[in-house]
């Protein structure tokens, strides 16, 4: 009789774990979907395109949509009301939010405030909010840290996943004194900038 439980115990066991080897090889097989919603940090360089193609280095296949305008907040694009229609889609599985600097008090504002919104959006619609941080133009390059703090908080604060870009730069930029990140208007990214960008999304968003 122990024998005969304890060969059951083995078949439980070997079927459990060939079931999960399946189920991780299907899930590895999926596409992730993600939405951008952001300005004009997100679409210099085109962003999307330089995300999909860090994570196929990892073997990860990513589809995408940008929404995304000159100057404009995430304020802006909830106001518009294109995104809440995207978002209540249920197609994507990431939604990452971006907007200026917001290194000020009415900017760290809209950050949560609006940033509790498209949370709470997420939640009923099957998808993680997450936050963008960005950079302060060079001109503005003592304000870095409140930019940090203000996307910090809000991601914490709305339970959203941080994608730490800016915080990143300053590293960088603190210890090497190199300035290569940035264009030459001294705000948008250069290219190597927005490449930096998109490893750093992709090693935050997909814990790899």
């Amino acid at each position: 009789m122990n024998k005969l439980i304890i060969i059951l115990i083995v078949l439980m066991v070997s079927y459990s774990s060939s079931y999960s080897q399946q189920k991780f090889s299907k899930n590895a097989l999926n596409t992730i979907n993600i939405l951008f919603i952001g300005n004009s940090l997100t679409y210099t360089n085109s962003l999307p395109k330089l995300v999909k193609k860090s994570a196929k280095l990892k073997g990860i296949e990513i589809d995408s949509k940008m929404i995304a305008f000159p100057n404009y907040g995430i304020v802006d694009h909830w106001n518009d009301g294109r995104v809440q229609e995207l978002i209540a889609s249920k197609k994507f599985d990431f939604v990452i939010i971006q907007q200026g600097p917001s290194s000020q008090n009415d900017g760290r504002k809209i950050l949560i405030e609006f940033g509790e919104k498209f949370s709470n959006l997420c939640k009923l619609n099957d998808t993680k909010l997450c936050y963008f941080m960005v950079w302060p133009s060079l001109d503005n390059y003592h304000t870095f840290d409140g930019v940090i703090n203000n996307y910090r908080d809000a991601a914490s604060i709305n339970n959203s996943i941080l994608l730490p870009v800016g915080e990143v730069w300053k590293d960088y930029i603190d210890s090497t004194n190199n300035f290569e990140y940035y264009s030459s208007d001294r705000f948008h990214p250069s290219l190597k900038g927005s490449q930096i960008a998109a490893k750093v999304i992709v090693e935050y968003l997909l814990h790899e």
